[in-house]
């Protein structure tokens, strides 16, 4: 991976990670256009420069961090499911990165209900900050495990979860990104654990370049979606889901390889 394929990632990461259009699946996307062969590298580059992403959480919502004990309790309680489906089925997600075909199918099936999503699970958009109860973290975080499926979206998933515990947008929202920050980092240090020794000194720089950009473009992006999803919902990113998804399975169908090279 040359460090011009890593930046274009890189960016593609920051502006996806916290949208419901699924970095993973734009990331596998970008790989195959730009002709990435899907090294083991390439593998943890893709999931270590989401911690790039989830820094720029702790930045822009520093104060939020410093709450009571109570708020890592749920954020801990949120995180276990994903936690031990990660664990014992490490290596079945591993082998579904790179698929194309369940990226866009991910892509269509996840549009579709983000069409229907803001009428079906319509809560009321109070100022106030909502309290979430230790059940409605763990239903969140179990919502949270389908987005291992590379398409789904971890950001969709658990935003979905939290309306179906009646937060509202903005609250659902905050609460996937306060949720990334522990998943995100248990993934990249489990990715990296099994690795590390064979990273070379090159790699290191095209990590940490990988991570800077994902950062600052995250911070932007993290921004630009809370303000779409109070004032429109979530219908304009179906609409961009089911566009992508079908434009790659009409490639597909014409004989276009997307899928990466091994």
């Amino acid at each position: 991976m040359s460090f011009l394929q890593a930046i274009i990632v890189a960016i593609v990461q920051g502006l996806t990670e916290f949208l419901p259009i699924s970095s993973t699946g734009h990331m596998i996307i970008t790989q195959s256009l730009l002709g990435i062969p899907s090294t083991s590298f390439v593998k943890v580059f893709t999931v270590s420069i989401q911690f790039g992403s989830i820094l720029s959480v702790v930045v822009l919502y520093w104060k939020r961090f410093f709450q009571t004990i109570d708020f890592y309790y749920k954020l801990f309680v949120a995180f276990i499911p994903a936690a031990v489906i990660g664990f014992f089925l490490k290596d079945y997600i591993e082998s579904l990165l790179g698929n194309v075909v369940v990226v866009a199918f991910s892509l269509l099936i996840g549009g579709v209900i983000f069409l229907f999503i803001d009428n079906l699970l319509k809560n009321e958009e109070e100022e106030e900050k909502q309290k979430i109860s230790f059940l409605s973290a763990f239903v969140i975080g179990i919502f949270q495990s389908f987005s291992m499926i590379p398409g789904v979206s971890r950001s969709a998933s658990t935003i979905i979860g939290g309306l179906t515990q009646k937060l509202n947008r903005k609250n659902a929202a905050e609460f996937s990104f306060f949720l990334a920050v522990p998943t995100m980092f248990a993934a990249t240090v489990l990715e990296l654990s099994g690795v590390y020794e064979n990273i070379r000194q090159k790699d290191i720089i095209v990590l940490a370049i990988g991570n800077i950009v994902a950062f600052v473009v995250a911070m932007f992006a993290i921004k630009f979606f809370i303000s779409i999803i109070v004032k429109y919902g979530f219908r304009f990113f179906g609409y961009y889901r089911i566009i992508v998804g079908t434009i790659i399975l009409i490639l597909l169908a014409l004989g276009y390889n997307l899928n990466i090279l091994d």
